[in-house]
């Protein structure tokens, strides 16, 4: 009896693991770091929104950004910190672009005609790491605008 109430307890919990809302994730900024040789590099500030009646602690985190679908940057950090329960916080990501992918990006923001796209899709792939199951993915998807000066041939 005692190991039937033992299972009864831990399936009930897992099921409100498992109830879980995903989180949100906001691209808000992105900032020029000093990069080496041929790579760029940046820090991505990323907005994320936990909409769940429990914290998220993270230990560390991992980013993918694709534009045009092709792979762009890549980012990891080990900062740690928790995102409140129905709160959100700023994370900052640094990630690197090596200059292949700029000059890849640059010839596919380009349409038929030779005139630069205005604006260029994007999906970004990520991992908050730690808390008891390991981690939580997360992902989002959109169009980015170009600014003016790229969009008006001289």
């Amino acid at each position: 009896m005692l190991a039937l109430l033992m299972l009864a307890v831990l399936l009930s919990g897992c099921a409100s693991l498992m109830q879980r809302e995903p989180v949100r994730i906001n691209v808000v900024g992105l900032e020029p770091l000093p990069g080496a040789g041929m790579e760029m590099r940046f820090a991505v500030k990323l907005r994320v929104q936990n909409p769940n009646e429990t914290a998220i602690d993270f230990d560390g985190l991992a980013l993918e950004l694709d534009l045009n679908g092709r792979p762009f940057a890549t980012g990891v950090s080990d900062r740690q910190g928790s995102v409140p329960r129905f709160g959100e916080t700023l994370v900052e990501i640094p990630v690197s672009v090596s200059a292949i992918a700029v000059v890849r990006q640059a010839l596919g923001v380009m349409d038929g005609d030779g005139a630069i796209k205005a604006e260029v899709p994007y999906a970004l792939r990520g991992r908050l790491a730690g808390g008891l199951l390991g981690g939580m993915r997360f992902s989002d998807s959109g169009t980015l605008k170009l600014p003016e000066p790229l969009k008006t041939p001289r």
